[in-house]
């Protein structure tokens, strides 16, 4: 017998043999408090990590339009004369 039908075995067995568990009444708002939680918290995280993109982006702009790196800067040396 293989894994994979050990398995299948197993998990027949536990079908079969257990009927319907019963759940606990609580569990339900439990669940439903820890979801929304979880919902508020993804939300903030969204919402924060916007927040630093549009910030970085409104960085990067300021620092382009300041440093204006696409211009070569000037000579700081005089090319040498070649031709007299």
């Amino acid at each position: 017998m293989s894994q994979q039908e050990r398995r299948e075995a197993v998990v027949r067995q536990l079908l079969d043999a257990g009927g319907p568990s019963s759940v606990p009444p609580e569990l339900h708002g439990d669940a439903v408090r820890r979801g929304s939680r979880m919902l508020r918290r993804r939300k903030l995280a969204r919402r924060l990590l916007w927040v630093v993109l549009l910030a970085a982006v409104v960085a990067f702009t300021i620092w382009a339009a300041e440093a204006q790196p696409w211009v070569e800067p000037p000579s700081r040396t005089t090319p040498p004369l070649t031709r007299w």
